[in-house]
């Protein structure tokens, strides 16, 4: 602070209560080549000085012993006003015996008569002064000025020493509001820092009842440590109840909720809240629960997901992923015909092994690298059905996914058209499936996107129909080629008497639109001939292959030519 200052050529101001004029003169000679002084000859006149400007004044040296008003009434007085007791105090008498009782009464320093030492004043005023401007930068960083609740830093670090003290065990909380930057939006800034006092008014009303300290982690989340001797339930239910009976402009805050009884203390403390957020932010969006608990499991799960993430480019690169073809068939005539494939990624990590596609599809349509992974795909494919053409004379379509992200790609048309031109394949060579939940995103969009394809000649086949509520609408507005049966229905078909209604529902909405059926999921021969006596052409599922690579998917196309050659 000194060499601040310094640099603008800026003094503190220091106030010096003295009632003779000699120590006055003094005193002013010593500190005023480093301060702005200013007198006051009695206690009375330091008080009217100190309540016209309190913020101005650095230090005050006290003399005790003065008329009208004496130091130790000053003392007093500056002690238990707010205003005044940031303003640190040297006392300054010749009375010994009067040390110890100037400083239990607030004074911070003291400095006997006669004022024969200046160096020591003037390195005893520094001192102070420092001492008091350090202390009040650390207060003014320790606590969240809104909120009135301790600062981020400053709560682990206090954590980090009530380690070394304290054998209980402990809970850590995260509270966190749910779309709290709308309510700012919507309902303004006031409104929000409304909430936000309300809750850590309600926390700290709380931690008065049981051991614990809190923070503001951030614009809308609270770290709480809690003592495990509490009930962390009722804690919790006394702050929502309080939240809800609370008046606020916004609609009802919703706050959620997650906590962390499996504290570690070999691990540092921004873990144990990194597991408690972890727990809260897994309650985004479900409104059945405001509270969560973390579970080591669901870490694990996200440190795998996170895993995931980081190698699917090297993956790609590397060719760990591989394209398995599922065969469709035909089972309209006397027997049944190799018609079609689609093509379907799998994963072949160097340490993890085999990744289930129920880890990954999800996880990568979450984030967005689900198109990393179709581009993969489709080159994959595209150049697979060239190498079948070129071996076998012709050519089996294959279908492939197009996920909600590529709709959103303006490269997407162009993107498809050249895979086509450079592997010498037509639009009826690669089919494309595009899952009917993508309508509910933007049905604009898709329906430019799917109409744009289709006058280029591709052809259209929607995805797992029946699975949303979009399905009929959709219908209405996007001309298709392929409805393609959510699997979920055939595999209940037989044990399902609502099941076996939607299959039949799906055959007449076909019917209606004239386009064909991809039942998907198949694996009974009494599934087949159900769906076959309801006008199903097309067949997908384990009952005829299960998905295969692409060396021996080769097998089937083979063994489908010689059957062609025999009959024909």
């Amino acid at each position: 602070m000194n060499n601040i200052l310094k640099s603008v050529r800026a003094k503190r101001k220091v106030l010096i209560v003295e009632d003779e004029r000699i120590n006055r003169e003094i005193l002013g000679n010593i500190l005023m080549k480093e301060y702005d002084v200013v007198f006051a000859e009695n206690g009375r006149r330091a008080i009217e000085l100190l309540r016209d400007d309190a913020d101005s004044f650095s230090l005050i040296l006290l003399d005790l012993m003065m008329p009208v008003m004496s130091g130790d009434e000053v003392l007093r007085i500056c002690k238990s006003d707010d205003k005044l007791s940031h303003i640190p105090v040297i006392v300054m008498t010749q009375e010994e015996d009067a040390e110890v009782p100037s400083i239990r009464a607030g004074a911070d320093d003291f400095i006997k008569k006669p004022y024969n030492m200046p160096e020591v004043i003037l390195a005893r005023c520094e001192r102070i002064i420092e001492l008091y401007e350090k202390k009040e930068l650390i207060d003014s960083a320790e606590t969240d000025p809104l909120t009135g609740l301790y600062t981020r830093d400053f709560f682990f670090e206090y954590i980090r020493r009530l380690k070394k003290y304290n054998d209980v065990r402990m809970d850590a909380i995260v509270m966190d509001i749910e779309h709290f930057h709308l309510i700012n939006e919507i309902y303004g800034r006031n409104e929000g820092d409304r909430i936000l006092k309300k809750i850590a008014s309600l926390i700290t009303t709380e931690l008065g009842n049981g051991y614990g300290i809190a923070c503001r982690c951030s614009a809308d989340t609270f770290y709480i440590y809690y003592s495990q001797t509490s009930d962390e339930i009722m804690f919790v239910e006394r702050i929502l109840n309080g939240m809800a009976s609370t008046s606020f402009e916004s609609a009802k805050i919703r706050l959620r909720i997650g906590i962390n009884k499996n504290i570690d203390g070999n691990d540092p403390p921004e873990q144990w809240f990194d597991h408690a957020k972890l727990a809260c932010d897994g309650l985004r969006g479900d409104y059945t629960r405001q509270l969560a608990y973390y579970d080591s499991t669901a870490h694990d799960r996200q440190l795998y997901h996170e895993r995931l993430i980081r190698d699917i480019d090297s993956s790609i690169a590397n060719g760990d992923f591989i394209v398995f073809y599922q065969p469709k068939y035909a089972v309209d005539g006397d027997r049944p015909v190799l018609r079609s494939a689609e093509a379907l990624v799998r994963w072949k990590h160097p340490e993890l092994g085999m990744i289930s596609p129920g880890d990954f599809i999800p996880l990568f349509e979450s984030n967005g690298l689900v198109q990393k992974l179709d581009h993969f795909v489709w080159e994959e494919a595209a150049a697979q059905i060239a190498k079948w053409k070129k071996k076998f004379g012709a050519a089996i379509p294959v279908s492939v996914n197009v996920s909600r992200i590529d709709i959103f790609d303006p490269e997407l048309e162009d993107r498809l058209i050249g895979l086509l031109n450079k592997n010498g394949l037509s639009t009826n060579e690669l089919l494309l499936e595009i899952t009917e939940s993508a309508y509910s995103d933007s049905a604009v969009r898709l329906i430019e996107v799917v109409n744009n394809l289709r006058k280029k000649g591709f052809r259209i086949e929607m995805d797992d129909f029946g699975s949303g509520y979009s399905s009929l609408n959709m219908l209405t507005t996007i001309p298709i080629d392929v409805l393609k049966m959510d699997m979920k229905f055939v595999r209940n078909m037989l044990r399902d008497q609502k099941s076996l209604k939607m299959c039949e529902l799906v055959m007449d909405i076909s019917r209606f639109l004239d386009v064909p059926v991809v039942a998907e999921g198949v694996e009974e021969k009494a599934q087949l001939d159900v769906l076959k006596s309801m006008g199903c052409q097309i067949i997908q599922g384990y009952f005829f292959s299960k998905p295969l690579p692409a060396e021996q998917f080769e097998e089937l196309i083979q063994k489908e030519a010689e059957l062609f050659a025999k009959n024909f």
